[in-house]
């Protein structure tokens, strides 16, 4: 019995280590992996940095009667576009009616009197000459002729003043724009110059206001000048990347001492009015200009740590660990700033099958760049 369980035992044994044999030469014999290599580009490129930034309209107006009176009328609808000179609250003219009405009776006397005091002294003139009258007497009848010159010209301005208060009462809108709603309804008394009615903002176009630190100001400021706005890109909450664009137009004159910050400005057309004072908005600006810029796809480039490295092919397709610096990236490509040159190939697919450097591979070269080479690089 013990015979044939060592005859067993031998015959396992050697099934397992033929087993093991086999399998070490097929190990040996297994083809080297399958990887998508790409060759490393240069060429020029313009960095873009992200900003958070604040939609603003260009004019706001708080909407506040000139004349006081009660409202008999709010002849818009809360909310919709107006139009510069439309009607947005009346307010009962009677009274200043009655005013422009008194100042042109005072005007009619004024005028009266003027003519009176004009006739007496072209008469004291004449009566003059032939020593009629004294001088003294002509000189109180031209003194009278200023005085009542002087009231019609005061009575002028007291028509022209009622009659603006009456145009007053008539509240149109100074601009274009929204409105928005009514604070004060109809029957209520509004105060001149105190009582808030409304108020109207400017839709078309808009203002984008957001800062910048003192650097990228340093770096970007080459972009504009007198002559040049450089283009900005602007997305809002909830849309994918930056669909809109607009040119930036006012660069703040001094940093903020608090922050460290300078404020940018863009403008952006609104037709289809996307863009609402106060929303919170997503800005490129371009800040640097390279004239040759090391890209590669940044599914390339791997972590270990705080490290950034790739995997570079050489000549015998032999794949070795490189350490890069990785800078900006947008879409697909990352701006190598040192590690790589033009030229190298390096894994960019695949790279689940390289275990170890110095590992054997079959390349397979592909386009590092894989959307439109149009685009520019936006640094993050």
């Amino acid at each position: 019995m013990a015979r044939i369980l060592q005859t067993t035992f031998l015959v396992l044994a050697a099934t397992a280590l033929a087993a093991c044999g086999a399998d070490k030469q097929d190990a040996r014999q297994a083809p080297p992996p399958v990887v998508e290599v790409a060759e490393v580009l240069a060429e020029p490129a313009t960095l873009w940095n992200d900003f958070t930034g604040r939609v603003a309209a260009p004019e706001t107006v708080e909407l506040r009667p000139r004349v006081s009176g009660y409202i008999e009328q709010v002849a818009f609808t809360e909310g919709e576009l107006v139009q510069r000179g439309d009607l947005l609250f009346s307010i009962d003219p009677r009274p200043y009616r009655a005013r422009e009405r008194a100042a042109q009776a005072e005007l009619a006397s004024a005028r009266s009197q003027l003519t009176l005091a004009r006739n007496q002294a072209e008469r004291a003139q004449q009566l003059l000459k032939s020593r009629a009258i004294s001088r003294d007497e002509f000189d109180r009848r031209n003194a009278a002729q200023d005085s009542a010159r002087a009231a019609v010209d005061a009575a002028e301005a007291a028509l022209e003043n009622a009659r603006l208060d009456l145009q007053y009462t008539q509240v149109k809108a100074p601009i274009s724009g929204r409105v928005g709603r009514a604070f004060i309804t109809r029957g209520n008394l509004a105060s001149a110059d105190q009582t808030l009615l409304t108020t109207l903002v400017s839709v078309d176009p808009m203002y984008v206001y957001f800062e910048s630190d003192q650097q990228t100001f340093v770096a970007s400021r080459s972009f504009f000048t007198p002559e040049r706005h450089p283009e900005v890109r602007v997305g809002l909450a909830g849309e994918p990347g930056f669909p809109h664009r607009g040119q930036l137009d006012f660069i703040d004159n001094r940093l903020n001492s608090h922050t460290g910050t300078l404020q940018f400005r863009a403008v952006i057309p609104n037709p289809d009015g996307t863009f609402k004072p106060g929303q919170f908005a997503r800005v490129q600006m371009p800040t640097e200009q390279l004239s040759r810029a090391v890209l590669v796809n940044r599914k390339a480039v791997l972590s270990d740590q705080d490290r950034r490295f790739v995997y570079v092919v050489d000549g015998e397709n032999r794949v070795a660990r490189r350490e890069v610096g990785a800078g900006p990236q947008m879409d697909e490509l990352v701006v190598i700033r040192h590690g790589l040159d033009s030229g190298e190939r390096i894994v960019v697919n695949g790279l689940q099958k390289i275990f170890a450097a110095g590992v054997q591979v079959e390349p397979q070269l592909v386009q590092m760049r894989e959307q439109d080479p149009d685009r520019q690089i936006a640094a993050r």
